[in-house]
């Protein structure tokens, strides 16, 4: 079985975010980068699968020469080799970067295309299923659990409510994975000596259609306090905190 993981390169969670001199995107001169986090739990799914049904591992991931270093730590992990799609600019429309993972894909025949839920920076949560729909591809999102059955894949899906949804589907298909669905494993010594030599096909990002999604402007939230009294009588004032909490700061 051939399983392709979409990963992507985001800054570090603890990073100091600036925006740049344009106003449209973070200034990344002096940022830290790793792999988002929900293409993580896709890598898991991924490397679980392959212990059970054999096959290969193969990364998938669309960034500048930065980003081998997070490909690097997913081949560590266990993938077998990488695919990296070079853009000098990560493409912020999810229907052109699943456009350039299409045109990276159309030799490799994948069998199983994972990818996270949603990247931590721009938080679409739409590259997968609209990968999907370029391929051809059945899918299921939020999958927490995936087993292979005679001809195709059987997926748990969570739902709301504490409630799960079970799926047979057949391949080839392309499946977005819920964070925490499993516990992550760490690199090994011997995987990342392993990592140094594994195969990473660099490829050039495709010409795709204009953007239909572009960023104009990004921001801080500004910040401003903001006091309120409330008369009456202690039950009166205490129904209005009550439905202030509950309300409009949803703490309730």
């Amino acid at each position: 079985m051939k399983i392709v993981v979409a990963i992507k390169q985001v800054p570090a969670r603890d990073s100091l975010l600036k925006v740049n001199a344009s106003g449209a995107w973070i200034d990344d001169a002096d940022l830290s980068w790793e792999i988002n986090e929900p293409d993580a739990y896709a890598l898991e799914a991924g490397l679980q699968l392959r212990e059970a049904a054999s096959g290969e591992v193969v990364v998938l991931c669309a960034g500048p020469e930065r980003a081998t270093q997070t490909i690097r730590e997913a081949l560590a992990k266990g993938a077998d080799r990488a695919i990296h799609i070079e853009t000098n600019e990560a493409a912020t429309d999810p229907l052109v970067l699943a456009k350039q993972m299409a045109a990276a894909l159309e030799s490799e025949k994948p069998d199983v295309i994972l990818t996270g839920l949603q990247s931590d920076d721009l938080g679409y949560g739409q590259t997968g299923v609209i990968l999907a729909e370029v391929l051809g591809y059945v899918h299921a999102t939020l999958v927490m659990s995936i087993e292979t059955t005679g001809s195709g894949i059987r997926v748990k899906r969570e739902l709301e409510d504490g409630w799960f949804q079970n799926v047979e589907m057949p391949l080839p298909a392309v499946l977005t994975i819920q964070s925490g669905a499993a516990k992550l494993r760490y690199a090994t010594l011997m995987g990342i000596k392993k990592a140094k030599s594994k195969e990473i096909k660099a490829v050039p990002a495709s010409a795709g259609a204009a953007p239909l999604v572009t960023l104009e402007r990004v921001y801080f939230p500004q910040k401003s306090k903001k006091s309120q009294i409330f008369e009456g009588s202690p039950q009166e004032t205490a129904a209005q905190l009550v439905e202030k909490l509950r309300f409009e700061a949803r703490v309730l």
